[in-house]
């Protein structure tokens, strides 16, 4: 019952709103008709350089987000990109009819005022309006109080209101944003190249993922939105390029939660002649580069934890850290037999055909990682699971890879890239046969990158970074669906098709 009557409520003031369309254009006032308005200043500056500002006269726009007052004087707040500033409107300063105008405007409409600064008797600094102009007739209801609505997603479904009600959700992605211009910055400084490369590819690779798979009419072919940039920046590094970067759109048709969306963002990045120890290097310091350009210093809180990226970071291997924190041994595994037995003792899930590498990636996913809380290296994969990078020399049932990991959670991954073409179709061999056993996120086989490799490949490290995972940490942000402004969300159903 509730319910109906304040469905009833909304539909009449959003009734009482169409209606004010109706009277302002009887006033001759047409609420969507003027296409540009200059402004002279933001609200900011304003009130920041309040002392240069007294006393002139401004143009500034923006929404309104409250109005009070009644008679012949009345206030508004208005807002735009920068803040909010108090608007001051007279009956005889601006005249009867833009008096009777302004009474017809509602909280959410955006206008565009000229006025004199000056500080009101409570000492707030405030604009009193000479002119104004409607701009954009708001028939929509902005909610009072944000966290008061019922829907707790509606955030991320109707992100404009979100980012017009939520000051702080504004600053994580204008935050975002100078976090994506410090990487490029970092970057750039120390020689890289930026490039572009395909986001439909014909063959799904570079990461154990599963694709999201298109057609393309012209061609008449089946395609894959990428998982990863990582094997068209390997070319280029064939090619001579030497130092490149990417940062652009994945995706992956896989679950979702406060960590995964199937669509974000990846910086890759590669360079000839170093290894994943010069790969290291670069994360710890591109992180504290990052952090303290945006937040002012290399240590940051996230969910009441304080994290210190000052390189370098703790380094150990995956097999010591299962000691370190399991006290199992796995350099004392001589078979896959033993090592399935170890995972069934720890209650985990065992698939058919799982080797001694992929159960100590089992154990250390499902059981250890979620205690590295401050920025660590785990280094030394199995080879089971790293089929893109170049086994260490002194033990080849490893590789020369890494992940980082802060607060228990993977924010990098990289390796010593595989350059031996031989080597390299071999793993893709085991990792078809994989595939037919009903892996789905195993690797395909690529040819061209076999052509590539056998064309000759110098030795190369290669780095991949979650940039939305980092953003998540910088803005202390609990889900990546906070960071990303609008993550993918199933459609709601209307409550007439609910019905039918």
């Amino acid at each position: 019952m509730s319910n109906t009557k304040d469905t009833e409520n909304i539909n009449e003031l959003l009734q009482i709103r169409r209606n004010k369309l109706n009277e302002l254009r009887e006033l001759g006032v047409e609420p969507y008709g003027i296409d540009r308005f200059e402004r002279t200043n933001n609200t900011f500056d304003i009130k920041k350089m309040y002392e240069q500002f007294e006393g002139k006269v401004v143009t500034i726009a923006g929404r309104i987000m409250s109005k009070r007052g009644h008679g012949k004087a009345s206030f508004a707040d208005l807002q735009d990109r920068e803040g909010r500033i108090q608007l001051y409107f007279k009956l005889d300063i601006v005249g009867n009819k833009n008096y009777e105008i302004f009474k017809l405007l509602d909280i959410g409409d955006i206008i565009g005022v000229t006025g004199e600064v000056f500080k009101s008797k409570t000492g707030e600094i405030t604009l009193r309006v000479q002119d104004f102009k409607l701009l954009s007739k708001s028939l929509q209801i902005l909610p009072e109080k944000w966290h008061g609505l019922k829907d707790p997603d509606l955030r991320y479904r109707q992100r404009y209101t979100d980012l017009i009600i939520n000051p702080d959700v504004k600053e994580i992605f204008l935050k975002r944003t100078a976090i994506i211009k410090a990487i490029r910055e970092f970057l750039d400084n120390k020689g890289f190249i930026e490039v572009e490369t395909p986001m439909l590819h014909t063959v799904a690779g570079g990461a154990a993922a599963r694709p999201f798979i298109t057609h393309h009419n012209a061609l008449d072919i089946d395609m894959y939105l990428r998982i990863a940039l990582e094997l068209h920046l390997k070319r280029l590094i064939v090619g001579g390029l030497e130092k490149v970067y990417e940062m652009g759109r994945v995706f992956r048709n896989e679950g979702m939660d406060i960590r995964h969306n199937p669509e974000f963002t990846l910086l890759e990045v590669y360079e000839a002649y170093t290894d994943y120890y010069g790969m290291m290097e670069l994360t710890e310091n591109l992180f504290a580069y990052v952090v303290e350009k945006v937040n002012g210093n290399t240590k940051i809180i996230y969910q009441g934890t304080e994290i210190d990226l000052t390189p370098p970071w703790r380094r150990l291997s995956m097999i010591d850290a299962i000691k370190e924190y399991l006290n199992i041994d796995f350099d004392k595994v001589n078979t896959d037999e033993e090592a399935v037995e170890i995972a069934k003792k720890q209650h985990l899930e065992v698939r058919e055909g799982m080797k001694k590498g992929d159960i100590i990636a089992l154990v250390f996913d499902e059981l250890v990682e979620s205690h590295l809380l401050q920025p660590t290296f785990v280094i030394d994969y199995p080879v089971e699971i790293s089929p893109l990078a170049k086994r260490k020399h002194d033990n080849p049932a490893l590789t020369s890879r890494f992940e980082a990991f802060i607060y228990g959670r993977e924010v990098a991954n990289a390796f010593s890239e595989l350059n031996d073409p031989i080597d390299q179709k071999e793993r893709f061999i085991e990792q078809l046969k994989q595939r037919e056993a009903g892996d789905e996120e195993a690797h395909m086989m690529d040819e061209d990158f076999i052509n590539a490799l056998e064309v000759g490949l110098p030795p190369t490290g290669g780095l991949g970074i979650g940039i939305d995972r980092l953003i998540m940490f910088m803005t202390d942000a609990y889900s990546i669906r906070d960071v990303i402004l609008f993550p993918t969300m199933k459609p709601r159903i209307e409550q007439s098709e609910a019905e039918d």
